[in-house]
Formats: structure tokens, C-alpha cells, sequence
């Protein structure tokens, strides 16, 4: 797939932060895709879902012909990190969902979406993240919180509460935070590193 020496990585386009997630990817050496359309997702060896609104990135996954074919990606191997509305679309299992409300799985993950409540209790704050030498500049906004994870996910990070907020499981990541908007790419890189070890 990849011709150029670099890795070249989709962003799912159809909703939410997308700009932020490619200037990331591109800061690291990715070619970036803005992913629309199968034909889209299939020239990419990894794949980021980014924050917005879940529901809608549901509904226009379908509209697009996307829904089947990211969780086809996904049960193959494919790396995919989701932020905020990214975790939660990649979660098996929403507490709160609004009706008829699907993600695209892979995690064995319980989600509750905007577990902080509304955008005017959005927050930052720095993150002890495993795996990292130095805590992460972590951005809430309308964040949801892993509630129940399965025996094969890890716990990245948490908060002070012990709300989950980061996981992996095998080429998973998902976070309920939005690095991208404080030029955090180390979880961009970790995927990266993913999709490089997939590749061998």
C-alpha cells in the first residue's frame, strides 16, 4: 500500500476535528488521506477517527458506504486510534447511546458518552500516560470515560478519580481526550509505530 517510504494513514473526514488529526500525522512524516469513501480507506494502512459527534459520524459512516468496511479494516488488523467521538465509536458497548446509535467496535470496551458533562465544563490537564517519559497535555471536551473494559484492554491513563481515559487493545488506541489540540502526537506516533510493525 504504502509506495512513498512514509506511512500513509487515513483520517476519517466526514465530521469533527479532522484538520487538527492531519496537521499531526503530517508533523510525524505521514501521508494523510482524508478518508470519505471505501475506495479511501482502502488505500490506507491506518486510520483515525476524530473527536466530534458521534451519533452523526454514525449516521454518515452508513450514508457513505463506510460503516462495514471500517469494521472489516478493523477486524483485519488495522491500526486505528479514536479521539472523544473516535472512542466511542470504537467502543463494542455504549451505556448511553441515543437511539439507534452503532459503532464500528473492536474494543471490548463499555463507553459512556459526555461523561463530564456539557462543553462549558470542558477541561485540561496533564496526563500520566503508560508508556510515556513525560504526562500528556490531555483537552476534555464533551469527553466520554471508559466505564467497563474487557480482560485484553489496556489502561493507558486515568484520571485522579480513577475515570478511565486512554486504552489499547492489540492495533486499537482510543482516547477521551484530544491531544490534537495541544500538539500532542505521541498517541499519532504510537499509531504510526503500528501501522510500521503491521508492515513488516
Amino acid at each position: 500500500m504504502v509506495t512513498t517510504g512514509m506511512p500513509r494513514v487515513g483520517v476519517l473526514a466526514l465530521q469533527g476535528d479532522v484538520r487538527e488529526h492531519v496537521r499531526s500525522l503530517e508533523t510525524l512524516g505521514a501521508e494523510v488521506v482524508a478518508v470519505r469513501r471505501p475506495a479511501e480507506l482502502a488505500a490506507v494502512s491506518g486510520l483515525v477517527i476524530p473527536g466530534g459527534e458521534s451519533s452523526v459520524i454514525d449516521k454518515l459512516a452508513r450514508t457513505f458506504g463506510l460503516q462495514q468496511p471500517i469494521r472489516a479494516a478493523i477486524a483485519e488488523g488495522m491500526p486505528v486510534y479514536g479521539t472523544c467521538a473516535g472512542l466511542i465509536l470504537l467502543a463494542d458497548r455504549i451505556t448511553d447511546g441515543i437511539r439507534g446509535q452503532e459503532t464500528f467496535g473492536g474494543l471490548d470496551v463499555t463507553v459512556q458518552r459526555n461523561a463530564f458533562g456539557s462543553q462549558v465544563d470542558s477541561f485540561e490537564t496533564e496526563l500520566a500516560v503508560a508508556g510515556f517519559d513525560e504526562p500528556v497535555s490531555a483537552t476534555f471536551i464533551r469527553a466520554p470515560r471508559v466505564v467497563e473494559t474487557g480482560p485484553d484492554v489496556e489502561v493507558l491513563a486515568s484520571l485522579p478519580d480513577g475515570a478511565v481515559v486512554a486504552v489499547r487493545q492489540g492495533a486499537l488506541l482510543g482516547t477521551a481526550f484530544h491531544p490534537e489540540m495541544s500538539g500532542e502526537t505521541r498517541f499519532h506516533a504510537l499509531l504510526l509505530d503500528l501501522v510500521a510493525a503491521r508492515a513488516r
